[in-house]
């Protein structure tokens, strides 16, 4: 029985609107340090009027496209939560949609920079058996408030499909392997070795 959150079952739901703002604030940063590092002592040397104001024209447009960029991406991005899976879609030109079971899910990662945590915003990464050991995650629900209830429901769902998590108090959530899963690989694995072993007897005679 999963409690009542902000997150119901089976109704998609979308990032907090401050995820606008957080990438525009992180994208604004990252473009004054380069700009500080390499083109602002170029234009401060040279002293040409006309090229400083040619060049500000085109951050200007730059800024502006991205800016409406990150506006049709937040509005194209949803979630949604069922009882046996996830579902996911975000892109504005290239779309990309996804389902995850449950049962796939190996960790659940919060993350908050300096930024979303001034806008009150974390990113809950869902890492799955198949990506297990890389290093981008193979979903992100990003800018979400509430992202410990979020990832605490998550849980409750991952238990209830058969493959518990579990904290190992870092923030992360590990796999638990159950005790029938075990069993099963183990008879796997003697019935592998039996077979080597009657290859070697038939070889030897």
């Amino acid at each position: 029985m999963v409690p009542k959150t902000h997150f119901p079952l089976s109704t998609p739901f979308k990032p907090a609107p401050a995820l606008v703002n957080w990438f525009i604030v992180d994208f604004t940063l990252i473009v004054i340090l380069i700009l500080a590092c390499t083109l602002f002592p170029v234009l401060l040397s040279i002293q040409d009027t006309l090229f400083t104001v040619f060049f500000l024209c085109c951050l200007g447009v730059v800024f502006g496209f991205f800016v409406y960029w990150v506006k049709l991406y937040y509005q194209s991005m949803w979630y949604e939560l069922h009882e046996d899976e996830m579902r996911w879609k975000r892109g504005v030109w290239f779309r990309t949609t996804g389902i995850v079971p449950y049962n796939r899910i190996t960790n659940l990662d919060l993350k908050q920079g300096p930024v979303m945590r001034w806008l009150n915003i974390s990113t809950l990464s869902i890492q799955t058996a198949g990506y297990s050991g890389q290093a981008v995650p193979e979903i992100r629900i990003e800018a979400i408030e509430h992202a410990e209830e979020l990832r605490e429901l998550v849980r409750t769902l991952v238990r209830q499909s058969g493959s518990g998590i579990k904290d190992d108090g870092t923030g992360t959530s590990a796999p638990v392997q159950s005790s029938t899963g075990s069993m099963s690989t183990n008879l796997l694995m003697l019935d592998e070795l039996k077979k080597i072993r009657s290859l070697l007897e038939q070889k030897s005679k």
